[in-house]
């Protein structure tokens, strides 16, 4: 398939109001995800920007200092630079509200300390990343917010990363409904104890009901009500993953697209992606190559780049004076094999 005109590809996604845009690390997602959002921008369309990548590399290329909150770049344009840290904080700190209010509070000090230690296992921050993305999604697709954008564009972490991120939803939602139904099991059993207690109380009173039996049912239908707020908090999980997973395969809504450049080790990895996201059913709806150069750029583009790469030498140098630095050049072909990686190595001497 030929190569299409760039414009092209912004009319094609000028009616989708969820974009993400991925692609292997240092292939220009951030400077394409960035270039989109200030066109639409330009064009009076409301857009939102959010980087997913810890990397933080947004707020360089839209040379403003981004956070974890929205920053308004322009009248039509917001950025959010989402900081996994603040992110994780803030769930677990939910998470802990929502234990507190159940738990026995004599508890509390050894849950904190496995809330604290959690925050670092494995598949924390993505989770963590998940609903703060997912609530973004649903705010983008909801008429009737009165934060309702035109487009939200993911300016997502290396291929890998987003991937795992994109089919979360789906397991997130697998993984709420397991505690939903271990949480109704627990019910169950807890009313039918109850009701066997109550039976014993009523039969070894003679008939007549234990006064402090009576006591206590206040504390259990409080009880009751704790845990009927820690379902509710699961429920709405639940709805946010389903949401956003529905969001996510809907194609009018939302468009995914992959940045590569013309590499082999780009290629490989593009490959890999297109095939994973087709077995997810979240085919691409295009795949941008970047940093082409054009066969009718002569020797005076690569001689001003030579010069252009001479002066930022000297601000590295400058920039970090207590370590070494060493240079490896810019190859004619591809560096694959370990013949060639050897002799990277030597041809950059």
């Amino acid at each position: 398939m030929a190569l299409h005109p760039l414009h092209t590809l912004v009319e094609q996604l000028k009616a989708q109001p969820i974009i993400f845009i991925g692609g292997k690390g240092g292939v220009g997602k951030t400077t394409t995800a960035a270039a989109l959002a200030s066109y639409y921008a330009s064009q009076q369309q409301k857009t939102l920007i959010v980087s997913t990548d810890p990397a933080h590399s947004l707020g360089d290329v839209l040379d403003t200092q981004l956070n974890n909150t929205k920053t308004a770049i322009s009248p039509y344009l917001d950025a959010i630079e989402l900081n996994p840290d603040v992110i994780v904080d803030a769930h677990f700190a939910q998470v802990e509200h929502t234990i507190s209010a159940y738990a026995n509070p004599d508890m509390m000090p050894k849950i904190r300390e496995h809330l604290r230690l959690s925050k670092s296992a494995p598949g924390a921050q993505e989770a963590a990343m998940l609903e703060a993305m997912c609530q973004h999604l649903v705010c983008a697709a909801d008429a009737n917010s009165d934060k309702k954008y035109e487009h939200i564009i993911f300016d997502t972490a290396p291929t890998g990363h987003t991937l795992r991120l994109l089919v979360l939803p789906e397991m997130m939602g697998a993984w709420t409904d397991g505690l939903l139904a271990q949480q109704r099991r627990q019910a169950k059993l807890r009313s039918v104890a109850n009701h066997l207690d109550s039976h014993n109380q009523t039969r070894g009173s003679g008939g007549q009901k234990n006064s402090d039996h009576d006591v206590q049912n206040p504390f259990a239908a409080k009880k009751s009500d704790r845990w009927e707020q820690a379902v509710a908090v699961l429920e709405k999980r639940k709805a946010l993953f389903r949401q956003a997973g529905l969001l996510l395969h809907d194609r009018g809504q939302t468009a995914i697209v992959l940045v590569m450049t013309a590499d082999v080790l780009p290629l490989a990895e593009t490959k890999r992606a297109v095939s994973q996201l087709e077995d997810s059913k979240l085919p691409p709806a295009a795949i941008v190559v970047n940093q082409l150069i054009k066969p009718t750029q002569a020797d005076a583009f690569w001689q001003h780049r030579a010069e252009r790469q001479q002066q930022l030498l000297q601000d590295i140098e400058s920039s970090f004076p207590n370590y070494s630095l060493y240079p490896i050049y810019l190859q004619k072909t591809d560096v694959r094999g370990t013949d060639a990686l050897s002799t990277l190595l030597e041809a950059s001497c």
